[in-house]
């Protein structure tokens, strides 16, 4: 049998020959809602498209496709055996990924960057779970700024990121890995800080510690001021630090606010250490993204990858 191109390739590595081919024509079909698309991508003629949809909807005597001219859609039992055949699809995905962890050893030497909010309170339980399941491949983690992690991958000192920002280096494949949202903080005993902020330029009053030039979160906070025509000149800043730690540390001691993390905070928040300040009209979220430069990742960084798929939704950006 031909190779098999459903959507992509790595769809077609996990179900060729093991995927029932019906459903693989039907998914194809699905997916595109044109037969001779389809068609073209199993490597098959139309009639033969038509052919298989056909046994199906005789099989469960049910129509799958509403045909008007030379338009498709699916029928309401089309979208539930859709439904079943992409859970079909992810079994057999998680069968043969688990059966090729039992046939191979995996081993050696994994270089990991992380920029600081990931590598302190994001990727440490991810790093457990990777080297309980994969014990025989060393990690070695790199911790620096958004800036400092890109260039170590395009300088080849790391095989993969994990970073936060709004970088967009053409020699990176960037993919969104877990949603983060920063917020406004400041201590908790702050009795003169408002519980809500009506007016986003009222920010330009407030006493603010912010991170240093290069880092992610810095870059995030300034975009998501661009509309309110705040720029970091107007900003009253008194002390840009270089680690979110540091900075939460400083407002333990000070009326200072600061934008951080939720993912850095939520202890603190929790133990009234700290107290969130609502800036109406204004939300800041943000992907981490996984990554890595074009081109076929190494076998860690395909693994790691596909294991951090598992524990978040990371759609491709």
């Amino acid at each position: 049998m031909p190779a098999v191109l459903v959507l992509n390739k790595r769809e077609n590595e996990y179900i060729h020959g093991m995927f029932d081919f019906r459903l693989q024509v039907f998914y194809t079909v699905a997916k595109r809602l044109n037969f001779t698309k389809a068609a073209n991508a199993l490597f098959i003629t139309q009639p033969a498209v038509t052919k298989h949809i056909q046994e199906l909807e005789q099989h469960f005597q049910l129509k799958l496709f509403e045909r008007t001219g030379n338009q498709i859609q699916l029928t309401a039992a089309g979208e539930v055996l859709l439904q079943h055949t992409e859970q079909l699809l992810a079994l057999y995905r998680n069968m043969e990924e688990e059966m090729n962890d039992l046939a191979n050893r995996h081993q050696g030497l994994l270089k990991l960057g992380a920029s600081s909010t990931v590598a302190q309170y994001v990727i440490p339980p991810l790093l457990a779970g990777f080297h309980k399941k994969y014990p025989n491949i060393e990690i070695a983690l790199h911790n620096g700024n958004t800036e400092q992690i890109e260039l170590a991958l395009t300088n080849k000192e790391i095989d993969l990121g994990i970073i936060e920002g709004h970088s967009k280096n053409k020699l990176i494949k960037y993919t969104s890995f877990l949603d983060d949202e920063i917020v406004l903080i400041t201590n908790a005993q702050n009795s003169s800080a408002k519980k809500i902020i009506t007016k986003p330029e009222e920010l330009k009053q407030l006493p603010l510690l912010l991170r240093e030039h290069g880092s992610g979160t810095l870059e995030v906070i300034l975009h998501a001021l661009q509309p309110f025509n705040i720029k970091l000149s107007h900003l009253n800043v008194e002390m840009q630090l270089g680690s979110t730690e540091s900075i939460k540390t400083y407002l333990m001691h000070s009326n200072c606010y600061a934008f951080i993390s939720v993912h850095a905070i939520q202890s603190e928040l929790q133990n009234n250490v700290f107290k969130r300040v609502e800036v109406k009209f204004l939300q800041i979220k943000r992907p981490f993204y996984l990554i890595h430069l074009h081109g076929q990742p190494n076998t860690g960084t395909t693994l790691f990858m596909r294991f951090a798929s598992k524990q978040q939704t990371i759609p491709e950006k």
